[in-house]
């Protein structure tokens, strides 16, 4: 075998490997359309990088047919390449969005690592302690009825501690707060007003749902690396979806 069939033969495998990884990225892990927005496109790129470059080149360089050390090197860049994948799947399932919050006016993407596991463990549902391994959880954020409570919240985030979309000890249904949230939502005419890439993106959603401009208004969708635009019904609050429109 020549080395160039070694590599070959290296690359096939790490294309399998990675498009198994893509496919936990797309549809488990960064369902869209919050793939690109939570930073999943850049980490991907590096891993992937990794995993097709690092493997079949180091295979290429230093496979030669009958050599004594073959089998060891080989199983040298297997290991190497096995740890560099395993460390850039951690650092992707860290930054995996796992809420969806609704608070006071616009949604936020929280991702696994931006929740502390001390205020993780305060959540009052097992939804709201736990961190989700199939996509984001939709959920709102209420502040706190407490007087006092409240004043520490702001106090805590105007010092740089974690905002209330942060903390799951505020948490509650999205039904709960969706009358609060739907009276801050605004008319399509006014995200149409932000670009004409945006009055584009609003017509052709409308297009394909059959749906009429009056029946949805929408709300901001703050995220780590951009933001997006949530969809609701006028009449109900529901969630219709989030588009790629930057609300801002």
């Amino acid at each position: 075998m020549s080395r160039w069939n070694a590599a070959g033969i290296h690359l096939s495998i790490s294309v399998v490997i990675g498009l198994a990884v893509l496919a936990l990225l797309f549809w488990v892990w960064y369902p869209a359309p919050y793939f690109k927005v939570s930073g999943g496109l850049e980490l991907t790129m590096i891993l992937l990088g990794v995993d097709l470059v690092l493997g079949p080149l180091m295979t290429l360089v230093v496979f030669k047919a009958g050599k004594k050390s073959l089998g060891f090197d080989l199983s040298v860049i297997a290991a190497l390449q096995l740890c560099a994948l395993l460390y850039g799947l951690h650092v992707i399932v860290a930054a995996r969005p796992v809420f969806i919050v609704g608070a006071i006016d616009r949604f936020n993407v929280v991702a696994a690592n931006e929740i502390d596991p001390a205020d993780l463990a305060k959540g009052t549902r097992p939804e709201f302690s736990t961190l989700s391994w199939t996509g984001p959880r939709v959920v709102a954020a209420r502040l706190p009825s407490d007087t006092s409570l409240r004043s520490a919240l702001m106090f805590a985030t105007a010092a740089g501690g974690a905002d209330i979309e942060r903390l799951p000890v505020n948490y509650v249904a999205y039904d709960d707060e969706k009358p609060h949230l739907l009276a801050r939502a605004k008319p399509l005419e006014d995200l149409r007003e932000k670009s004409a890439a945006a009055s584009d993106a609003v017509d052709a959603w409308l297009r394909e749902r059959a749906r009429a401009e009056a029946e949805v208004v929408w709300l901001p969708i703050k995220a780590r690396r951009a933001s997006l635009t949530m969809l609701l019904d006028a009449r109900t609050g529901d969630l219709l979806g989030a588009i790629d429109v930057n609300p801002w």
